[in-house]
């Protein structure tokens, strides 16, 4: 049956997928680089078929409770008054109601509660070495002994080592997006509480992300650059890059930057998409940001980690634990969302390459044309088919 089943990553596809697989009779064991779990992170969105994927988990009630709650984005300028606006909620109209935004961390936090007896974690650890054969996965760890699983899951993010192992350089898979972002924790007093408040420079944003049900803030960067060089895991490294990148700025960026680098929770990244011909390799599949990561401007990490996750359990379960069946399965259900979600990106909106383009997002946001585009799109937009049901074990 493939009974036995490793997964690397402990955010969100990591935690549903396990889930999943529990309640399919199968035993899931999760393995998570991090001490423990990851508190920090932004808002994210649950979307479509991710909130019923939720409401059949039973933690839709827990994840409303702590909806960031967010009313939309400002602009400004760098005497901070604001020169236009983008309320959200009037752009999703009706489906406000259905979609959740939540903060990264209180998902994950959820997921975990909601998993912890049914599932073995085991965090502070990596896995060092794969080694397939007819029968099953030989897995070395960096701090744990050598085991034995049937299968193994990536959900270990944009920088999989799951990926790396089993098919091959990160190169080969990521896309650049022109971009490199950073967050971290901020003064709530210099932001509006339940708006994104933000200012441009050409090509570099800052902006303050203030939740309707949140004490705290976050602070997002974001700026335009060529490919850099640098290691993803040198915090100091990055940093740097961050500090040059944004250094002279106006508004309250000097504060807004002295405060993320000395934030232990401090995240920088380059905006990339993951883009692969299989998501799968004998024994091992990618699920979440590891195998299709749309970039965090697509905004739909979550929503397609959440249903690739349930899809991909959901298959091992129907075809009896074959993985070859029910890997391709999978794929072949969820390729086309996750296809979708990449192409829709607005990185243009929000930090514009020039001073005429800022001008003309401004103009654009304050328009009430924006809003009646948005219900138009939404019209065209097809139909989402409803999530595949599996039998439960």
């Amino acid at each position: 049956m493939n009974r036995r089943i490793l997964i690397s990553g402990a955010s969100i596809a990591g935690p549903t997928v396990a889930f999943w697989l529990a309640r399919h009779g199968f035993a899931p064991t999760v393995v998570e680089r991090a001490p423990r779990l990851r508190e920090g992170g932004n808002g994210v969105d649950l979307r479509g078929q991710a909130v019923d994927v939720a409401e059949r988990m039973g933690i839709m009630s827990q994840t409303r409770a702590v909806a960031a709650d967010v009313l939309g984005m400002s602009f400004v300028n760098a005497a901070n008054r604001s020169v236009a606006r983008i309320d959200m909620q009037a752009i999703r109209g009706g489906v406000a109601g259905t979609e959740v935004e939540i903060m990264r961390g209180d998902l994950a936090a959820i997921l975990y509660e909601t998993t912890k007896d049914d599932v073995e974690y085991i965090f502070g650890d990596s896995i060092r070495t794969m080694e397939q054969d007819d029968n099953g996965v030989t897995v070395t760890f960096e701090h744990g002994r050598m085991r034995r699983f049937d299968l193994v899951v990536g959900a270990d993010g944009t920088h999989s080592t799951v990926r790396h192992l089993a098919f091959g350089p990160e190169p080969e898979f990521l896309t650049h997006l022109g971009h490199y972002f950073a967050s971290a924790n901020a003064d709530p007093g210099l932001g509006e509480q339940r708006w994104v408040t933000l200012y441009n420079q050409p090509g570099r944003v800052a902006g303050i992300y203030r939740s309707g049900t949140h004490a705290g803030a976050k602070v997002n960067f974001l700026f335009r650059s060529r490919p850099l060089t640098y290691d993803h895991r040198d915090v100091e490294q990055q940093k740097r890059l961050l500090s040059e990148a944004f250094a002279g700025l106006p508004w309250v960026v000097p504060e807004l930057l002295a405060g993320a680098l000395a934030d232990p929770d401090f995240y920088f990244d380059a905006l990339s998409q993951v883009r692969m011909g299989s998501w799968s390799s004998g024994r091992v599949a990618l699920v979440g940001d590891a195998a299709h990561c749309a970039s965090p401007a697509a905004g739909a990490g979550a929503t397609l980690s959440l249903i690739g996750a349930y899809r991909l359990a959901g298959e091992l379960s129907s075809a009896g634990g074959d993985h070859r069946i029910a890997f391709r399965r999978y794929e072949q259900g969820h390729r086309k969302m996750v296809e979708r979600s990449q192409s829709s990106l607005f990185i243009g909106m929000i930090a514009p390459k020039s001073r005429p383009g800022i001008w003309a997002r401004n103009t654009m946001a304050q328009l009430p044309l924006l809003a009646a585009m948005a219900a138009v799109e939404r019209r065209l937009q097809p139909r989402a088919l409803p999530l595949p049901d599996y039998e439960l074990s």
